[in-house]
């Protein structure tokens, strides 16, 4: 898997600082996405223990509220593989922080009915992730006044709750 950026005291992309990692490959192509260049999975620099070691670093402060995975596409397969060694060590490190995953596909359709059949490190990465902002952006939809969401087609889900209930239940901001 490669990487496109890691941006350190994000506050853009979920509630708090956080730190951001930014994957490289989507075969999405929405129109009018802020970060077409890593649409290619060629894309920057390849992610090894050397980034997993400072995302972890970087997590271990009091005032970073958790991690945000965004893209490209990190539920690209591809990507998914290799986000898994980072969620396990930042849950098992810091349980307390949070994982937000922004991704063009949809959560009850795509991930929970399609990917969870197809692929078993879907389950898993979602066992680590706790809110998704799902749906592709849609420039016709693009609304700058929506919290944390490009569009407002797109949904920010609690995931556990989701998970165990069966639908899709709206993350309380």
């Amino acid at each position: 898997m490669n990487y496109a950026d890691i941006k350190i005291a994000d506050v853009a992309n979920g509630r708090g600082v956080r730190v951001s990692l930014f994957v490289s490959g989507c075969n999405h192509h929405c129109k009018g996405c802020f970060n077409s260049q890593a649409w290619d999975f060629n894309y920057g620099k390849e992610f090894t223990e050397k980034e997993i070691d400072k995302i972890i670093k970087e997590l271990d402060h009091p005032y970073v509220a958790g991690l945000s995975l965004l893209g490209g596409e990190p539920l690209e397969y591809q990507n998914q593989k290799g986000l898994l060694p980072l969620l396990k060590k930042v849950k098992d490190k810091f349980p307390e922080k949070d994982i937000w995953c922004y991704t063009g596909y949809t959560f009850d359709n795509d991930i929970v009915g399609k990917m969870f059949e197809n692929w078993p490190e879907t389950k898993e990465l979602m066992s680590y992730i706790d809110v998704i902002v799902d749906g592709k952006f849609e420039e016709d939809k693009k609304d700058l006044t929506l919290k944390f969401r490009g569009s407002s087609n797109q949904r920010i889900i609690d995931v556990g709750k989701s998970l165990k209930v069966h639908k899709v239940i709206p993350f309380d901001l």
